[in-house]
């Protein structure tokens, strides 16, 4: 059975899920890729439908946290001036249940010697610069974790 990621990333801009959706589809052909803004539920969309916004927040927040405990891997985008702010606390969680944390960083843009906050830096495996890197990195894990989305 294929890996599971998780793609923590900022998806609001048009940018940003063009970005998203252009990293999944360099990865699909290796493994299994949830996207929130694709496969999990959105804070406007449900409120489109009709649904408070506190409980459309519930309802998101209960659905990334269920696809994050179903992945093996969790990758973050760690590009911008800082990272977002939702994509972090998903790598929290999942470093806090020993899930495997890869960061991508195409952006050269940083405010630390390293890039990156301790407390994102600190829970990453590996940092890598694009789809492809991350990629061979993860073929050459020798540990195969599988786990089903529903």
């Amino acid at each position: 059975m294929r890996r599971k990621i998780y793609l923590a990333a900022p998806l609001f801009s048009d940018a940003e899920k063009t970005y998203n959706k252009k990293l999944r589809e360099q990865l699909f052909p290796f493994f299994d890729v949830y996207l929130p803004q694709e496969d999990g539920l959105l804070v406007v969309d449900l409120m489109r439908r009709g649904v408070s916004f506190n409980q459309a927040s519930q309802q998101v927040f209960s659905a990334d946290l269920n696809a994050i405990r179903k992945c093996d891997i969790l990758l973050i985008v760690l590009d911008g001036r800082t990272v977002d702010e939702g994509a972090a606390m998903e790598l929290g969680y999942a470093y806090g249940m020993e899930k495997e944390c890869v960061g991508i960083s195409t952006d050269p843009r940083s405010l630390l010697p390293d890039g990156q906050n301790p407390m994102i830096s600190c829970c990453l495996d590996v940092v890598v610069e694009n789809a492809q890197q991350m990629i061979t990195y993860l073929q050459k894990k020798k540990e195969i974790k599988v786990c089903m989305w529903s």
